[in-house]
């Protein structure tokens, strides 16, 4: 796994703390209590900018480790969503999902307002399903 997504011992609320945009900082909150409650587990950092929550273990053809399922980072231009699997299998579910743009990995939002918040848990609960999934599979 990459740095970036490594377990990291920064504090969520600290980083948190330095967001100056009020409304990022409100749908930051929003989606730490979605992510938490959907999977049973506490926000961490991952890497100095992401927050994380949960841990499941991959193995591919060539590589193999340990990654978060769920999360998110609240970056200048948007808030970057990542869920465990592809944006090309969920096609139809992102559809729904309101103004957004797709990454290679991830979902880019401007504002929670922007989007479908039960497709956002829809997409969560999937992604929880898949890497629970890859994590029994893989051991």
């Amino acid at each position: 796994m990459a740095s970036k997504t490594q377990l990291h011992d920064g504090d969520v609320s600290a980083f948190l703390d330095r967001l100056t945009d009020p409304v990022k900082r409100a749908d930051s909150d929003r989606l730490i209590g979605a992510m938490e409650t959907a999977s049973g587990a506490k926000a961490t950092m991952r890497g100095p900018r992401i927050i994380g929550f949960g841990t499941y273990h991959y193995r591919g053809k060539s590589c193999e480790g340990d990654a978060r399922p769920i999360g998110f980072s609240p970056r200048s231009s948007a808030i970057s969503r990542y869920i465990t699997g592809g944006n090309e299998e969920r096609a139809d579910v992102l559809a729904r999902f309101g103004k957004h743009k797709v990454g290679k990995g991830c979902s880019y939002v401007k504002r929670l307002s922007d989007i479908d918040e039960s497709v956002l848990d829809e997409l969560i609960v999937d992604g929880l399903a898949l890497a629970s999934k890859m994590d029994e599979e893989s051991r």
